[in-house]
């Protein structure tokens, strides 16, 4: 059964990679501009990314997006007009406005919870989702696992409970945390999310990614 989700592909660190995640059917790439990170890109290494991505594929380019951690506003959309990005995605501990900065005001942004709890991820989706910007091409809400450590990437589940909490509250939800081509089909097809996120389920090791596995992470979660 072919099942219409949006695949998108996170902490891409070579222009190799990029090109390996496109042509595997990744709707969107993310950049990571985290310094903790293992995946974190320079704005150089970025821009030979976005132009080899864009030279090669045109129009078939899969959306890119910033990923960003508690980064000032200003920053961010500096980094996203430079390098051409098309949405700029907040995972840190961001407040509700910070969706909505002025110097954002030209660039779409969503983002990304870590909640602990079914309540808390209700209560921070009631607040966060109100600021997301209405453009059908990316997510509401992102919503990866909770991890007191890492903002993001950690391999960890989203639980089942929490997703479900969030799920008829956001119209677009995008759900990371734990992800692999082995349990991506199930996931998709009980919780059916708008769209899933994955990092650390297709590499070989930190910020690289396997061809083979993405391609069979994006067949598993369009039920190709």
């Amino acid at each position: 059964m072919s099942l219409d989700t949006r695949v998108k592909i996170c902490g891409v660190t070579t222009a190799g990679d990029a090109l390996a995640a496109a042509r595997a059917g990744a709707d969107m790439l993310g950049l990571n501009f985290y310094p903790p990170s293992p995946r974190c890109l320079t704005s150089k290494r970025a821009q030979e990314i976005v132009n080899r991505l864009r030279g090669e594929l045109g129009d078939r380019s899969p959306a890119l997006i910033g990923v960003f951690v508690n980064e000032d506003a200003s920053r961010i959309a500096d980094i996203c007009e430079e390098l051409g990005l098309d949405a700029a995605q907040l995972s840190g501990d961001e407040a509700p406005g910070a969706l909505r900065a002025p110097l954002l005001r030209q660039v779409p942004a969503f983002k990304s919870l870590r909640p602990k709890s079914a309540g808390a991820a209700q209560r921070d989706a009631q607040v966060y989702v109100l600021g997301a910007r209405a453009n059908e091409h990316l997510p509401s809400l992102l919503l990866d696992a909770w991890h007191p450590d890492l903002y993001g990437g950690s391999g960890e589940q989203t639980p089942d409970d929490v997703a479900r909490a969030v799920l008829a509250m956001v119209p677009r939800l995008m759900l990371a945390g734990g992800l692999n081509p082995e349990n991506v089909a199930e996931r998709v097809c009980s919780l059916r999310p708008w769209g899933v996120d994955v990092a650390s389920g297709v590499e070989s090791a930190p910020g690289v990614k396997d061809a083979g596995v993405m391609r069979a992470f994006v067949a598993a979660a369009k039920g190709q």
